[in-house]
């Protein structure tokens, strides 16, 4: 027999997430006043985030930005464009846009994931209670640690990424002989906007807000066993990856 799900809990459902993430949020960031007592959670987060994740940042910024290279090149590239269009095409993709998207998706992946798995085990084997039951602010403990983290952590991933990704443009252009390091650098300089890094930086500061916040709204009310943490590991890196992209066009319409 089928059973139709009733359009009312459709309509709910998402409401009530809402409302549960909305009042996290509150109790997180009333718990800021408390973060002097949790500044080694706070720098073991920015380690496990930023450090640790900037191997595989920049490994595919850099990848990003020399296949942009090489595909700008293959579109471009006539007697009747100068080749310096090339830079001038590349670096602002990769400040407005790739390097804070693929940063994006890499932490939401990496980061949102572990956070998720994280408070989703503490929650299903009852450890949070039990730091509640101590008289600790599990909220101040757990989460504001990891949202802030996340803020702080990843304009530095962003910046490292487009630096990475510029870099890795211009070197496959160069060796390619698709277009001189002067060439794609004077192009780059030509059509530098002043406001192009302080909207990425804006982005990133969104996007790290987004990730953390959401992976760890999903892990903290996880429910279920095992079975439930890998539905609120999955749950975390969808929903990031979603919201990141539809921070993503609200940003760009409204800043640009």
């Amino acid at each position: 027999m089928i059973v139709v799900k009733p359009t009312l809990d459709i309509i709910l459902n998402p409401l009530e997430s809402l409302g549960r993430f909305s009042r996290l949020l509150f109790h997180a960031f009333g718990a800021v006043s408390e973060l002097s007592i949790y500044r080694k959670n706070l720098w073991e987060q920015m380690v496990k985030i930023g450090v640790d994740s900037l191997p595989i940042v920049t490994m595919a910024a850099g990848f990003s930005g020399a296949v942009t290279t090489v595909q700008t090149a293959y579109q471009l590239v006539t007697p009747l464009i100068p080749r310096s269009i090339i830079g001038a095409i590349v670096v602002p993709s990769m400040i407005l846009e790739l390097g804070a998207v693929v940063t994006g998706f890499i932490l939401a992946g990496r980061v949102g994931a572990r956070i998720a798995a994280e408070l989703g085990t503490m929650r299903v084997t009852e450890q949070i209670d039990a730091l509640e039951s101590m008289g600790l602010n599990s909220i101040g403990y757990l989460i504001v640690p990891r949202v802030l983290a996340g803020i702080v952590m990843f304009p530095v991933l962003y910046v490292a990424a487009c630096f990475v990704g510029i870099g890795g443009g211009m070197l496959i252009g160069d060796l390619g002989g698709f277009v001189p390091a002067e060439e794609f650098m004077k192009g780059a300089r030509e059509f530098f906007q002043p406001f192009d890094p302080i909207f990425g930086v804006i982005k990133s500061l969104v996007f790290g807000f987004l990730i953390t916040s959401i992976s760890c709204f999903k892990g903290y009310y996880t429910q279920g066993g095992a079975e439930g943490v890998g539905r609120s590991t999955t749950q975390a890196a969808v929903a990031s990856c979603v919201f990141l992209l539809l921070a993503d066009l609200v940003l760009a319409a409204t800043l640009l």
